[in-house]
């Protein structure tokens, strides 16, 4: 071994860095607040209007998000992704804790609901750029591949604790309970994220060019159109989202009626998807980096689409969910690589544009096919709507496969 070699420093794991582990503390507070809003706020609205009213209020968020996404984007990249996350959740917390002591002092109308989830759609709308651009900035190139396992280990625990919590609150005090609990959360991420020290920029310590929100974000539309990997990358992601979302989300439900499973054989698959997705998620958090990364994420979404396809083909719940577990192993290891390429390939000063993309058809594009779903299934039944989805699912895989540079793309080694 070489002095070089012995004066090499050791690169500290991300599950051991204490700023990562606060910035997963944060994330992990926030994102279970975030469940427990979304619940507080379906049972308000359910109390408050009828159920079409009810629906209505539900879909002003995601209306507003897709929306803004793409601008919330260059929000994230001109004002820094820490600021905006530390802003965002202050915003959340103060709104959040505002309808909870409405609620717990008067009967306000449904339309005080609206305007709260108009203002979470618009807040989210920067929120979420703006955490996909900021693990660059807490941590080393090598370990971002780990920091998205635990990224996803935290969601993972925020869907398991947030739904019992916010039921838990509802049970006890009622909307303005479950309000509080959430607002409470918000306010937990504030202090972690405050303590947050970020990596600069080789931009940061120039001046910065001015030019218009409408120019950073055509810059930033044509940054990913050059990129080699990335301009590929969210053609992969429209793709197996615009195929992966409606069966899951839609489709799921509609299926299990038809096979009499019943709402335990839907929680049966979805515990059986988080349990894949979870392990996925572990996997990538222990080990830190999977080599040949895009031609395993390009493989794991083909191979995902098969899992979607067969759900629709077995009669059995066991089958069913042993079935979602594989759907959840291989969605997780490709949603997770994902983010990982995103991360590594991206110009830190384009991040927060290039994730608001990615969010875009995400949250934005795909969540547009749950009513065709839904009818597609009522008209031909699940097995040919869920091959079809499948087929879109797999054409992004087979898409990335052909595409050299992304194939050919690696992680950085640790």
């Amino acid at each position: 071994m070489t002095a070089t070699e012995l004066a090499a420093p050791v690169e500290c794991p991300a599950y051991r860095d204490p700023g990562i582990l606060r910035w997963l503390g944060a994330y992990t507070a926030s994102t279970t607040g975030d469940m427990v809003y979304h619940l507080a706020l379906s049972w308000a609205a359910v109390q408050s209007g009828t159920p079409a009213q009810a629906g209505i209020v539900l879909a002003l968020s995601a209306v507003m998000r897709a929306l803004l996404m793409l601008g919330g984007g260059v929000v994230a990249d001109r004002f820094g992704p820490r600021r905006v996350v530390i802003s965002s959740d202050a915003v959340r917390c103060v709104v959040v804790l505002g309808v909870a002591a409405a609620l717990a002092l008067a009967t306000p109308g449904l339309w005080v609901l609206a305007a709260v989830a108009l203002v979470f759609g618009a807040v989210d709308a920067v929120f979420m750029p703006a955490v996909g651009a900021l693990p660059p900035r807490i941590a080393s190139s090598g370990q971002l591949g780990r920091v998205q396992g635990m990224r996803g280990l935290a969601y993972r625990i925020s869907v398991l604790v947030g739904a019992p919590l916010g039921g838990l609150a509802v049970a006890l005090g009622g909307s303005a309970a479950a309000f509080g609990t959430a607002g409470l959360l918000f306010a937990l991420s504030l202090p972690l994220l405050l303590t947050l020290r970020l990596r600069p920029l080789p931009t940061d310590e120039g001046a910065r060019e001015r030019t218009s929100a409408l120019q950073d974000l055509t810059d930033g539309l044509r940054y990913i159109r050059r990129h080699r990997v990335l301009g590929p990358l969210m053609i992969v992601v429209a793709l197996s989202d615009l195929g992966f979302v409606g069966p899951l989300n839609v489709g799921l439900a509609l299926l299990s009626d038809l096979r009499g499973w019943g709402a335990a054989g839907i929680g049966w698959v979805l515990a059986g998807f988080g349990t894949g997705a979870g392990a996925a998620s572990l996997l990538l958090t222990v080990r830190g980096r999977v080599p040949r990364a895009g031609f395993v994420l390009s493989w794991t979404i083909a191979l995902g689409a098969v899992s979607i396809a067969a759900l629709a083909y077995v009669p059995q719940l066991p089958v069913a969910v042993a079935v979602s577990v594989a759907v959840g192993l291989l969605a997780g290891l490709s949603g997770a690589l994902c983010g990982a390429l995103t991360q590594t390939e991206c110009d830190p000063a384009y991040l927060g544009r290039v994730t608001s993309v990615s969010t875009f058809f995400s949250l934005g594009i795909a969540p547009l096919s749950f009513p065709l779903t839904g009818a597609a299934v009522g008209l031909w039944g699940p097995a040919p709507v869920f091959t079809a989805s499948a087929a879109v699912c797999a054409l992004g895989g087979l898409f990335g496969l052909a595409m050299t540079s992304l194939r050919r793309a690696e992680l950085p080694k640790q």
